[in-house]
């Protein structure tokens, strides 16, 4: 097996958006997935707004007999995978089942099952709780269930690690393809707006309370406020690139070139975050330079404090303005587990078409945060390499590094 790890199809399901082309065209017109929730009434709670799927009726694209055995995060996994499959011209034929395998992330596990269920427990009695409940709300179930629907039977994985999640499955992917398997399905989605999955995530104190879709999700702006949540994510296939010329694959949107994850000291020691040297690392493990790097997709928490530690990290790598930087997320919110996904899918669609896509809705970027944050309009430049930035709560933070295709 070579070591050249190259991604042959990608997906997106995200709030301004059903598809990769869809949601990359949404980014670059700057259309806002943000909203006021409409799957409950939010008007008691302090935060009204977020990035919700719209559009998607599970019903379309699933047989029947999965609707009751799956969460909505599963649905959106399900429904992603298909749409990466298909993108990568892969069918039950390509390759054995053992040289596919599928590694996810999901960081709130299937909320708005269980809650259902728990419901019923509490107001009618264990026997009205579905048996699905065994799994349905578990975290490696979108794993488990692209694997089955696929038959995908070679080396599966779930990782857990809030927003870094996703990257963190691409980088257990491309280890698992140069540990031998030929093709592993990988990325992340998040959905858990129901009234408890919005209790929980309120209670971060980081969602912000801003009325207005506009100025809620403000990310390395000066009025940042905090963020917004959102819900879908991205699946990518990952292939060796000698095995992915052998089968002929028609799309190579490029190679993940590099990867690193750290962790963050003990809160209150004095010593800075990780991020910066995730970065590093990541940029070591792909052979490059800061100076090779063409944009930077940031995590861009909307969080002040650390809006203001990420930035000095990138500024720490690349010097103050020596890269441009982007968070298209501010158009659909942080979908945890699946924006480092989406991110990774927007660098690639960058790299194709050579314009990065805006921060939307930012335009007072604080001078001592050094940033060249891409803002108004997409930017067209050649694009050639991007880093990925994650950041997760409890301190997970991660980088990807994507190249142009090099087959």
């Amino acid at each position: 097996m070579s070591q050249s790890t190259v991604i042959t199809g990608i997906s997106v399901l995200a709030p301004n958006g059903l598809g990769a082309e869809q949601y990359w065209k949404a980014l670059l017109a700057g259309e806002n997935g943000i909203a006021e929730l409409s799957r409950f009434d939010a008007s008691r709670y302090a935060s009204k707004l977020a990035g919700e799927v719209r559009g998607f009726d599970a019903k379309d694209h699933l047989p029947g007999r999965l609707l009751p055995q799956t969460d909505i995060s599963t649905r959106y996994g399900l429904v992603a995978a298909d749409w990466a499959l298909a993108d990568a011209g892969v069918d039950a034929g390509t390759l054995t089942d053992y040289d596919k395998g599928v590694v996810t992330s999901n960081s709130q596990g299937g909320f708005e099952f269980t809650h259902r269920e728990f419901h019923k427990l509490w107001s009618k009695g264990p026997e009205f709780v579905s048996v699905y409940e065994s799994f349905a709300w578990f975290y490696a179930v979108n794993t488990g269930q692209i694997s089955i629907r696929n038959t995908m039977r070679g080396p599966g994985a779930a990782l857990v690690g809030e927003q870094a999640g996703g990257l963190d499955a691409l980088g257990h992917a491309r280890r698992t393809v140069r540990s031998g398997t030929k093709l592993v399905l990988s990325g992340g989605v998040d959905s858990a707006f129901d009234p408890w999955g919005w209790a929980s995530q309120l209670s971060s104190g980081r969602v912000s309370t801003v009325a207005d879709p506009r100025r809620a999700f403000l990310p390395f702006d000066a009025d940042a406020s905090g963020y917004v949540p959102g819900e879908g994510g991205a699946m990518l296939i990952l292939e060796d690139a000698a095995s992915a010329r052998e089968r002929g694959a028609g799309n190579i949107y490029g190679e993940l070139a590099g990867y690193a994850s750290t962790f963050d000291p003990k809160p209150g020691s004095g010593r800075p975050s990780g991020l910066r040297r995730a970065a590093e690392l990541a940029l070591a493990d792909a052979g490059l330079r800061p100076g090779d790097i063409d944009v930077v997709f940031a995590d861009a928490s909307g969080v002040p404090a650390l809006d203001r530690d990420e930035a000095e990290a990138i500024r720490g790598v690349f010097g103050a303005g020596g890269v441009p930087v982007t968070a298209p997320k501010s158009l659909t919110g942080r979908m945890y587990a699946g924006g480092g996904p989406a991110d990774v899918v927007a660098a690639l669609l960058a790299i194709r078409d050579q314009v990065i896509p805006h921060t939307a809705h930012v335009t007072r970027v604080p001078q001592e945060y050094g940033l060249d944050v891409v803002r108004d309009e997409p930017r067209d430049v050649p694009v050639k390499a991007a880093l990925v930035l994650a950041r997760g709560r409890w301190g997970f933070n991660s980088a990807v590094v994507v190249t142009g295709p090099s087959l």
